[in-house]
């Protein structure tokens, strides 16, 4: 792997670019394709730049200087990919040629229209259970996911989710395999998704001429057995990201040619693989060399990047400049999660297995932690007697404590503290992301108030300078804020149709514009919304299967997101990447 000094890095001028441009027209009968996404890609591992075309089917590329030729592809539903190899110059003309049959336009559709097709039959619960359950790793949009299995077959995948913690009462996952079968039987499934497929700019109309002025990036970032987790922008100008499959963090140089990439083993000493989850017995629950599984990361007030160890119950916290680790040991609680800095420089952090917030000061290593309300008193006493359960599992293999093929979530149900986020008057916020509820902990007090959401599936969650706390509802395809004066709440449908197979993990505030932005988890998007317009722009994204868990922002106020789908094997490409979103070139 490409390294520099720290010095050379923050030496290099920035980035020069040549201008790779042409037209995309269609290949019978010459006309111009408006809104395709044309994509340069070179390198090993690789660099892509989109663009999109203009109505006259124009493009115009902005490529780094310098390194080898390049493949162009041009891509637009309708239309098989145009490509042309060993590009160094323009001007450029690809000729898409138009698809004939209808089930190879269903097949380009992104996930969240195959998906909503498993929604008819159900009713909202049933919906919300089955959306929270089976897409938290992963969308089902490559095409091999979307295969008429036998009973058997089901039943082996639902035995691999239950190992991984995806858990459905009885009586929905023995509907799954008939469920999704008659979801995704061709017979079915591309008549229902190619309605007046042939009408393409009707169809599937272009995106307006606002997004095409954006840019997007992608590089790939580890490899095939990787899951790029989360992605933190860091004020000295690179991207961070948690391997959480590799046990790695890995940071990337955008400034530096086609993209510098770094990355560090994170220490995992003393813990076995799959760790807490894990033993000498108990092969992982998916495809993972992860001992500690590093989740969520954060930047410090003093340029150092703190990351939760999930499986390891840690807390690490890298520094840039000796580029070593520091370990941390939880004291209480099971599962850090996703963490965020106070303004006085403390760690909060939801503890997801557990039902805590743990707070960490940096400076003096004290820890606190919050056990939080549970619902019911069968929920508090399992989580009451959760360590001693992990303990005697380790010791004896006595509990199953992942799941398996007959294990189910009836009648019980797990709070899993998921979001986080610093409120601007210093109180600290965290969703319940299987109870339905938010709340609020008071940071010196620490006492903690609950309130129900009106809609199921609150996940990371962000307040705005107005002091709004807004919620992605990941299971119905919404957004909405709260307000914690008035106690009152908003909820915004999103605009990605059909919402029923939409999933948005999670969103983030533009620190200047005050601008929403979302994952378009299940439909390879993201989201703008504009609060006081109160309107959306939806971006799609050039590689099929991207599943978004975090966002940020740069100093330039570009998006930064992860294609974080797990396993990777399922993205195009078979690749994780980091993606960074210019959405005004």
């Amino acid at each position: 792997m490409r390294r520099s000094s720290a010095l050379a890095l923050a030496l290099l001028p920035a980035l020069a670019h040549a201008e790779l441009g042409g037209r995309i027209v269609d290949a019978a009968s010459g006309a111009p394709i408006a809104g395709a996404h044309v994509t340069a890609e070179r390198g090993d591992p690789a660099y892509r730049v989109t663009v999109f075309s203009g109505d006259d089917g124009a493009f115009v590329l902005p490529t780094p200087e310098g390194g080898d030729a390049w493949r162009v592809r041009a891509r637009r539903i309708g239309w098989e990919d145009a490509w042309l190899d060993a590009v160094t110059s323009g001007p450029l003309e690809l000729r898409a040629t138009r698809h004939t049959r209808a089930g190879e336009v269903a097949a380009q559709l992104p996930a969240h229209h195959w998906y909503a097709l498993a929604m008819r039959d159900l009713g909202a619960s049933e919906q919300h259970l089955l959306k929270r359950e089976c897409t938290y790793c992963h969308q089902q949009g490559a095409p091999w996911t979307r295969r008429v299995r036998s009973t058997e077959d089901w039943e082996k995948i639902l035995a691999l989710m239950g190992r991984r913690g995806a858990m459905l009462p009885s009586a929905l996952r023995a509907r799954v395999p008939d469920l999704f079968n008659a979801a995704y039987d061709p017979k079915h499934a591309v008549p229902a998704l190619t309605r007046g497929w042939e009408n393409a700019e009707r169809f599937a109309p272009p995106p307006p001429a606002e997004v095409r002025r954006a840019v997007i990036e992608e590089w790939d970032l580890g490899g095939r057995a990787s899951m790029q987790h989360d992605v933190i922008a860091h004020p000295d100008g690179t991207l961070y990201s948690v391997d959480g499959a590799q046990d790695a963090l890995f940071r990337l140089d955008p400034r530096a040619g086609d993209g510098q990439r770094e990355s560090w083993p994170v220490e995992v000493a003393g813990v076995a693989l799959g760790g807490i989850f894990g033993g000498e017995d108990r092969p992982p629950s998916q495809a993972s060399s992860a001992h500690v599984g590093p989740h969520s990361l954060q930047v410090a007030p003093d340029g150092a990047v703190w990351i939760t160890l999930a499986i390891g119950n840690r807390l690490a916290r890298f520094d840039p400049k000796s580029k070593t680790f520091a370990i941390h040991e939880v004291a209480d609680g099971i599962y850090p999660h996703t963490l965020r800095f106070d303004r006085k420089g403390r760690i909060w952090y939801t503890m997801s297995a557990s039902n805590h917030v743990g707070r960490f000061d940096p400076v003096t290593s004290k820890q606190a932690h919050v056990r939080l309300p549970a619902r019911t008193l069968a929920q508090e006493v399992v989580l009451r007697l959760m360590p001693a359960m992990f303990w005697l599992d380790e010791k004896f293999d006595a509990i199953n404590l992942r799941g398996d093929a007959s294990e189910s979530a009836d009648g019980f149900n797990m709070p899993v503290p998921y979001g986080i986020d610093i409120a601007p008057d210093g109180g600290v916020w965290f969703s319940q992301l299987n109870e339905n509820r938010i709340g609020r902990i008071d940071p010196e007090t620490l006492a903690v108030k609950l309130w129900e959401t009106p809609f199921p599936g609150p996940r990371r969650l962000r307040f705005d300078a107005k002091g709004r706390l807004w919620i992605p509802s990941f299971t119905t395809g919404h957004i909405a804020w709260f307000d914690p004066a008035t106690e009152h709440f908003e909820q915004i449908a999103l605009p990605t149709q059909p919402l029923a197979g939409e999933t948005p993990y999670a969103l983030a505030i533009h620190p200047v514009t005050q601008h929403v932005w979302v994952c378009g988890t299940n439909s390879d998007t993201l989201i703008r919304y504009e609060p006081d317009a109160k309107r959306f722009t939806v971006y799609p994204l050039p590689t099929r299967v991207t599943y978004t868990r975090e966002l940020d922002f740069d100093a330039e106020g570009r998006v930064w997101t992860s294609n974080s789908n797990s396993p990777a094997w399922q993205i195009e490409r078979g690749q994780p990447v980091v993606i960074r979103l210019d959405p005004a070139r």
